[in-house]
């Protein structure tokens, strides 16, 4: 009796496991056949991919401006709206070229080809060159939100061909450089061997103290550049210092024996 119980459980179990198989198959090719619908030009599929251009590109600008940066929000939701109507522009007009404007297309000499695209890039271009600054203190600012442009019209030009595959991987992997990777930057900008620091300092007679300063850090410096200040102005001379530490020492540590000295105004690591 226990054997006969054994063997329909076994059975059972047998039989299910090809069931659960199918049943994956199924549910795989139904996603297949989903995502190349929505890959044709249709009501469905162009609500779809605005509408992921608004929500993944506000995503990644929504971290940007929760750091106070000049591009955030609405402007890398903008951006990546932008570029996705020129991805699905450049779709219409092969699909357009190729087949309802065909006779125009051959008569006047009308490509297939289009360069919304490469259009698209240059001008995102523009905008991210509006993001970057050189502050007074010879800090360059704005470089990761002016790649961010950039790389967010290359989501959307994805999203405008319906690239969604591409797309679900791009996103995960900028807001991961966005979101994460900078706590990772800053540690290893702290630990590493090589930095800069800006100084404002009384006059050009104490930058002699400032170097022996860094030399009995066990320094090495290998650039200067030196502001001398303009006197109608009531600026102050500066200078900006990249050395290299001979052994593992913290970088405040550094910083703070600078400080101490007196003829030291302003100091910043940069």
């Amino acid at each position: 009796m226990l054997r006969g119980r054994f063997e329909i459980a076994a059975g059972s179990r047998g039989m299910s496991r090809p069931w659960r198989r199918s049943k994956i198959v199924r549910v795989v090719r139904f996603v297949i056949k989903a995502l190349d619908y929505l890959r044709e030009l249709n009501i469905l599929s162009l609500a779809l991919r605005l509408l992921l251009a608004m929500l993944l590109g506000g995503a990644i600008g929504f971290e940007r401006g929760r750091k106070g940066r000049a591009a955030g929000f609405r402007t890398y939701m903008l951006v990546c709206l932008g570029a996705t109507l020129t991805g699905i522009l450049s779709q219409y007009l092969f699909v357009m070229v190729s087949t309802s404007w065909a006779d125009v297309a051959a008569r006047d000499g009308i490509s297939a080809e289009s360069r919304f695209g490469a259009k698209a890039i240059g001008g995102v271009g523009f905008l991210g060159a509006g993001t970057i600054l050189i502050t007074g203190r010879q800090k360059v600012q704005g470089l990761t939100t002016a790649a961010g442009l950039w790389a967010s019209a290359c989501m959307g030009l994805a999203i405008g061909a319906g690239f969604y595959e591409c797309v679900v991987i791009a996103f995960i992997l900028i807001f991961l450089c966005m979101r994460f990777l900078p706590v990772l930057e800053r540690i290893a900008v702290e630990n590493a061997r090589n930095m800069n620091f800006y100084v404002e300092f009384s006059s050009l007679e104490d930058v002699s103290d400032i170097i022996n300063c860094i030399k009995a850090q066990g320094a090495q410096i290998y650039g200067v550049e030196i502001d001398h200040g303009k006197p109608e102005h009531i600026e102050r001379p500066s200078a900006v210092f990249s050395i290299r530490l001979n052994q593992k020492i913290h970088h405040e540590q550094v910083l703070a024996s600078i400080a101490e000295l007196e003829t030291v105004i302003t100091l910043d690591e940069i």
